[in-house]
């Protein structure tokens, strides 16, 4: 079914409240969200310039000293209560504003990210905003909604290249199997996770400067070893 947009944002970069007219809100076999447009054209090279230079691959949590004014204004626009409302609102979670975000960003994947998964108990809903220019890599890196955990062909709608201004949003259940096929490089991204409490987001921002953390000491290593190899 197509998407009834809510009330549009003030912010010049958010082209629609996150939820263009052309959304389509989909029920089975869980409830899920997939748009396009979602953000201004014009702000796309101030994006990608205020895009942190991560030292490894995978997701870190959002901090405000390594993203630009572009990034960092981004991400406070949509952790803003009101629009977690609207989006909540096409999940069947119209007060999705009053729990706790998780803000994760992505420069780059390695080839063992993507395996299909339904996401942590402690996640109510996830949204993803695709930043990419464009996207030459065929079916590799896009995202999937599946039917079938085992499955990552069981596709229920076309896949989501990560190109830039698509978006997804998708309330957690014990079915809501997303995931794409093999990628290794370049595939930016930001991620917010709306949490079942603030311990829960406190124990996974830990986890991720943890994790990033030994990917820099990994790094460095590579780097000084490889240097004398």
């Amino acid at each position: 079914m197509t998407a009834t947009a809510p009330a549009a944002t003030s912010d010049p970069l958010l082209r629609q409240a996150l939820v263009p007219p052309v959304a389509r809100v989909h029920e089975t076999p869980f409830r899920f969200v997939t748009s396009s447009g979602v953000l201004d054209p014009a702000a796309r090279d101030a994006l990608l310039a205020d895009f942190p230079r991560y030292a490894g691959a995978g997701f870190f949590p959002h901090d405000e000293a390594d993203c630009g004014p572009a990034v960092n204004a981004l991400v406070a626009a949509l952790t803003r209560p009101d629009v977690a409302d609207a989006l909540g609102a096409q999940l069947g979670l119209p007060s999705l504003g009053g729990h706790p975000t998780l803000v994760t960003l992505c420069r780059a994947l390695n080839s063992r990210h993507g395996n299909v998964h339904t996401d942590s108990l402690s996640k109510i809903a996830t949204a993803l905003v695709y930043l990419e220019p464009d996207w030459p890599n065929g079916s590799a890196g896009c995202l999937r909604f599946v039917a079938n955990g085992d499955d990552v062909e069981s596709v229920v709608v076309p896949e989501l290249p990560p190109v830039y201004g698509n978006f997804a949003i998708f309330r957690r259940a014990d079915n809501s199997f997303h995931g794409h096929l093999p990628y290794e490089g370049q595939r930016r991204v930001i991620q917010v996770a709306w949490l079942t409490s603030e311990e829960e987001k406190l124990r996974k921002t830990r986890r991720g400067r943890f994790s990033r953390l030994v990917k820099r000491i990994v790094g460095a290593l590579d780097r000084r070893w490889g240097r004398r190899g």
